[in-house]
Order: C-alpha cells, then structure tokens, then sequence
C-alpha cells in the first residue's frame, strides 16, 4: 500500500515510517521542521539526538534498501499538496503533521491563532486534495482523547445512542475540549465527519491516549534511526517527562495533586494500532472514530512508578506537587471505551513498568543532553495569565 506520512520528521510520523516500510508497505511524507522549531523556541531540545532529514534518509535507505520520498514544505499551500498527491497517488494518508501542544497554543493570542489556523488549514488541504486528486484513499487523522474532555460519564468511541423527548439517534459523542490546541483537533474532526458525509471520502479519526517511549525494534541500533523525546512544558508528555527528569536526578514534577487522569500507551503500540487503521480501512463515506490507548491513570500515580522503576535502576528521584499551571479539573471521572482497535486485532505488547524501564535505560545514554536544558523542566506557560515560574506546593507528593 501507497501511505503518505505528513508530519514525518516528528515523534511519531518517523516511527511510523519505519514501521509500515518494515511490513512492506512504500512510504513517504512531508513536513516543514515545525517541531523542531518550537522545541528551540521553548529553549529546549531532544533529549535523544536528531539527525538531519537528509541523514535520516540515507540510513533509512542504507537498512532497508528503499527510498523514502520525501518533500519539504508547508502544507498549509494547498498547491504543494495537489502536488503531492498527483505525484505519488496515496491509497492511505497518516495525518500527524498539526501542532500537537495544549500549553503551546495557550501561551498568547498568536500562539493560539497560529495554532487553530495551522491545524484546520492542513487538515482542509488534505481533505480537498483528496476529494480532487485520490477520492479512494483513506486519511487516518490522528485526534486526541482531549477532544472528549473529562465528562462524568463513560466515554464511547466517536459515537453514541441518544434519546431525547421520546426519539432517538446515534449522534457525535459531546467534545469539551480544554485547551485551544484540543478545540482546534475538535474542529479537525467536524470537518472530516462532514466531508465523508459530503464527498464520500472513507476516513478514521483516532483519538489517541498519551504516548510515551524512546524507541521501536525498526530503529535497531543506529542513531541515525531514532526519533526524537522531548521533555520540556510544551512538547514533553507526562511519562517522557518524568524519565528525563529520572535520570538527571531532578524531582518528578506533578501538575496540583496529581488526580487528573488520562490514557497511555506505549510507542510500539500506537504504531501498532496506526497501522491496523491503515490496513483496515472504513467503506467510502463512512467516518469512524478510534480510542487509541492501553491504559489509564493519574499524574501521581505515573510519578510513582516511574519513581519505583528509576530507584530499581539506582535512579533515586523525589515526586513534588507544582502548582497547576492549567486549568483542568483535579480529580475526576474516567472511563472511555476502547474496543474498535481490539476488534481489528491489537494485542499490547509491553505493560508500562516494562516500557518505563527501557525509556530509563535509553536514556541515561544521554544524561548531559537533558541535564543542559535542566532550566526549562519548571512549567512558566498558565492557562490563564502571563508567564512566570509555578511554585512548590508540597515537599511530599499527596496521594489521591
């Protein structure tokens, strides 16, 4: 199969290249180096080293004797998407190529209308580009579960059964988005239900849990394979975080008391769930929605067995509550559905401990890389004010 990655130099967009190119599938993709852009910006960096596009290309052709076509570009130009598309006539398109940081989007109003317009405009691209070029194809757009929000119900996959005033019908479950970064994947999400209403195009919306891991099998042991973790405010997610911080001896730093749960999953296991959707596609102008994720839990809880797991590797690390710096509910009721992706044949493949350990041991590799950024490991970004340092609430962690 024919996939197109955008977004490929990210996290999860050169994974996924590797590991749909190793089950022989030809792949290929664009992006314009916006991540790693904003990491600089956040004064930042990955904290394993990121070759150059170029480097990684040729590594990528020197282990698996393919080429990778690659464009550079921006594809808020619909033109260069047209283009694209012509050229390489995609039977699936991997959408991952949108700002993927609630607190980047809440800094000020340009980060936030960069942010809404950035993502819609991509996402409308591909979807006209689609429509005119290959209306065969099928977009797996990479959502988010922070579409849904934290409702005080049990979350169902994209959909659910309503009656109201004595009628029913199956409509769109409520979003209640919490940042402007999750309304814009909100507002990604109507368009694309609406153009496979309208123009028949098949697509699947993944709504995907927190992802966290340094590496998957395909990348071997050549540095030029790896993908990038990152571990500032911005761009860093609550486990890759808290592992960065692991091994450079810093506190485990939790958002308020750390009640706010989310779902997770593993690095290998959302290239394996990516790439069961590509495989499996919907039927023409059918929208379905995937809940992407293994397990949930809350902040502190993560700390704590990121904790458990460092000192088991002589990594002896403090759990501190900051001060929130979002504002989002402290502690609350969480039960989403998840059932699509088992149905089409997922079967995780390490539990969180397992995983956590091999971030650790990756990692210490490379201690004095993140021990340089150590500054920006204090969150300053507020939902809801100008930026300044958060404060120490509590020298011991409160359990929840």
């Amino acid at each position: 199969m024919r996939v197109f990655i955008t977004g490929i130099d990210g996290y999860l967009g050169w994974s996924l290249a590797q590991y749909l190119s190793a089950r022989g599938h030809e792949v290929a993709g664009a992006d314009i180096y916006f991540r790693r852009q904003w990491v600089e910006e956040m004064g930042s960096w990955s904290a394993t080293p990121i070759a150059s596009m170029e480097t990684r290309l040729q590594a990528f052709h020197e282990h698996t004797g393919k080429t990778l076509r690659f464009w550079h570009g921006d594809l808020r130009e619909y033109e260069l998407v047209e283009r694209i598309f012509r050229e390489f006539q995609p039977q699936a398109i991997v959408h991952l190529g949108e700002c993927p940081s609630a607190p980047y989007s809440m800094i000020d109003v340009h980060h936030a209308v960069f942010v809404q317009t950035a993502n819609i405009t991509t996402t409308f691209n591909l979807l006209f580009a689609m429509h005119n070029v290959c209306p065969d194809a099928h977009l797996v757009k990479l959502g988010t579960m922070g579409e849904y929000g934290t409702p005080n119900m049990d979350i169902p996959e994209g959909f659910f059964e309503v009656e109201f005033r004595g009628r029913r019908d199956r409509l769109p479950f409520p979003r209640q988005a919490g940042s402007w970064y999750h309304w814009s994947k909100v507002h990604g999400s109507n368009n694309i239900m609406f153009a496979c209403k309208l123009w028949g195009i098949r697509a699947t919306d993944i709504m995907q849990g927190v992802v966290f891991g340094t590496r998957i099998e395909e990348m071997g042991d050549d540095e030029r394979l790896l993908t990038r973790l990152d571990f500032d405010q911005a761009f860093g997610t609550a486990i890759n975080r808290f592992c960065c911080q692991s091994v450079i001896g810093h506190p485990l730093t939790v958002y308020g008391h750390g009640g706010q749960t989310r779902g997770f999953l593993p690095l290998r296991d959302s290239m394996q769930c990516l790439t069961l959707s590509v495989e499996n596609p919907p039927v023409a102008g059918e929208y379905r929605v995937f809940n992407q994720f293994e397990e949930t839990y809350n902040i502190l809880e993560l700390a704590l067995k990121v904790q458990k797991v460092a000192t088991e590797l002589g990594l002896p690390v403090e759990v501190q509550n900051l001060e929130n710096p979002r504002t989002e509910m402290g502690q609350h009721y969480y039960h989403p559905d998840r059932q699509n992706l088992i149905d089409l044949g997922y079967q995780p493949t390490h539990d969180v401990e397992a995983e956590m350990r091999i971030m650790l041991q990756d990692l210490m590799r490379y201690r004095e890389r993140i021990e340089e950024r150590r500054d920006i490991l204090i969150p300053d970004i507020h939902w809801n004010g100008p930026r300044k340092k958060v404060h120490l609430l509590s020298s011991e962690p409160e359990r929840v």
